[in-house]
């Protein structure tokens, strides 16, 4: 790296270039979240710049998507199994991103990191009238009717929105991209806000046993495979039970990471236990596995770990 660029990236590394007295020499004073923040800025743009990094003067808003989605699954993973260190490095890298995509905005003239924190900062207070404008004799909203208000204001702004060319629906915010379980849930949790919804978990059940009925006559008549009839009421099914998780106050993606997770642990200590006896799980008949599936279940049961 260039004499220069390290001089300005040691500068970073203890207080913005405009924080430094008049004489060169650097306050005594505690660094700030915000002062972190301009250390972070003042990296990105030393990258970007002319004596960067080749790399990162390379990319773009579109060549960044996959490492954008990389970094959310990682921070979902620190949050669920690693640890507050592990958790800590992972927002860092998060927030790398969100530092990475802005600073390509704003040389691109459209927006910068200050712009985006003036978005949230704004959404969040409009969004929290029971907290910001809420009368000092006003009980406090629960958690649920907080949900609803949430739900209700956002539907509301996508209705009166008026900015863009194109007018905003309820669901046309929901990204494309999104994980199909996500998506599922975002789509049911926006019509819900509109009234558009279940009454109760039970009416949810129902509908699930008519997709099972419907699904059943399918796969009975030999309709399996894509694009198939059974195919379709699938879908139908795996949308019902994402409401059915909406209903219950469940966020469906974490459930199934969950059951993936303790499917894999007993799955692989079943192939090990049966590798310890000499043979791969291939070995076994049915009926000999589901007995190695049941002893592998008391073995990884939380107690036991």
């Amino acid at each position: 790296m260039p004499l220069n660029a390290l001089a300005l990236l040691h500068q970073s590394r203890t207080r913005p270039a405009d924080a430094l007295l008049s004489n060169g020499s650097m306050p005594f004073m505690s660094e700030s979240a915000g002062d972190k923040l301009e250390r972070l800025l003042g990296i990105m743009r030393t990258l970007r710049g002319p004596d960067g990094c080749p790399w990162d003067r390379e990319q773009t808003l579109a060549s960044l998507r996959p490492f954008v989605l990389e970094e959310t699954y990682e921070v979902l993973e620190a949050i669920e199994s690693g640890t507050p260190a592990d958790l800590c490095e992972e927002l860092g890298d998060f927030l790398f991103e969100a530092v990475f995509l802005s600073q390509i905005s704003e040389e691109q003239g459209q927006f910068s990191i200050g712009d985006a924190i003036d978005a949230i900062s704004d959404k969040l207070v409009r969004r929290h009238p029971h907290v910001f404008e809420r009368e000092a004799d006003r009980p406090a909203l629960t958690s649920g009717e907080v949900i609803e208000k949430w739900e209700t204001l956002k539907a509301r702004e996508r209705a009166t929105a008026s900015t863009s060319p194109k007018r905003k629906t309820t669901l046309s915010g929901v990204p494309a991209t999104l994980p199909s379980l996500l998506r599922a849930f975002e789509i049911s949790s926006r019509a819900a806000a509109v009234g558009f919804d279940w009454v109760s978990p039970g009416d949810v059940m129902a509908k699930i046993e008519e997709e099972v009925a419907e699904l059943r006559h399918e796969v009975s008549s030999g309709a399996t495979g894509d694009l198939s009839r059974a195919e379709e009421e699938m879908g139908d099914l795996l949308f019902s039970i994402v409401n059915l998780s909406r209903k219950l106050g469940i966020e469906p993606e974490a459930a199934l990471r969950r059951a993936n997770h303790k499917f894999t642990t007993r799955f692989e200590a079943m192939e090990e236990a049966a590798l310890h006896a000499g043979h791969p799980l291939s070995d076994f008949t049915l009926d000999e596995l589901e007995v190695r599936w049941k002893s592998a279940k008391i073995s990884t049961a939380p107690d036991k770990a």
